[in-house]
């Protein structure tokens, strides 16, 4: 590991960050309000409660919302000190929010973080359209700096969800097939999910809880 990784590593083991991956943004990603010279990528991850997880069964509850936005608002916490420790440094960092909506049509953010994550090599895309890590499965929330300082990328995860259909059984939308998500599907799932009482925003979380990484 170059020094540069192991520094941060460091530093972000300070908030209890274990799950932490280095790459290049791939270049067929869309940036959208951010610029395009910060070429790396840091990522890094909070694992969701297994005890919270278990209390949904076929749509959200109101603890999992109120986990969500509580890892959402760590990780941003987070990323806003490793962004300005980088800048410490003399290199240009952008912290990326952990879950920003910047165009309501299509539900995209600034930019992809499980696109980020793949391509720093913690995990792969499942037929979810989830990353997948390799030991906590789809049950972690991500957050990522875009930055111009210099360091090697981790190695790509070379695996996929093989047999394992999970997420296809569970899901409520029917959004999951053997050939991936119908994106359509899941967010007309979650904007019904959205109306319940107390829920208020578009998440769901049933395809998150029956991944484990386990296949």
């Amino acid at each position: 590991m170059t020094s540069v990784k192991k520094e941060l590593r460091e530093f972000l083991q300070k908030y209890n960050v274990e799950i932490i991956g280095f790459g290049r943004v791939p270049g067929n990603v869309e940036l959208l309000e951010i610029p395009a010279e910060l070429p790396r990528a840091i990522v890094f991850g909070y694992p969701l409660s297994e005890s919270v997880l278990q209390t949904i069964k076929s749509r959200p509850t109101l603890i999992y919302k109120h986990h969500y936005k509580t890892v959402n608002w760590i990780l941003d916490q987070t990323a806003f000190h490793l962004a300005h420790f980088i800048e410490g440094k003399g290199a240009k960092a952008i912290a990326i929010p952990a879950s920003q909506t910047v165009d309501w049509q299509t539900q995209k953010g600034h930019i992809s973080h499980k696109a980020l994550a793949e391509a720093a090599g913690l995990g792969f895309i499942g037929r979810s359209g989830l990353l997948v890590h390799t030991q906590y499965g789809a049950r972690v929330r991500y957050c990522s700096i875009l930055t111009d300082l210099s360091f090697e990328p981790d190695p790509k995860v070379e695996r996929n969800c093989g047999e394992c259909l999970k997420c296809i059984k569970a899901c409520p939308g029917q959004a999951i097939s053997e050939d991936g998500v119908d994106l359509s599907r899941c967010l007309k799932q979650l904007k019904e999910f959205s109306k319940i009482r107390g829920i208020g925003q578009y998440i769901c979380g049933v395809c998150v809880k029956v991944c484990d990484g386990k296949n």
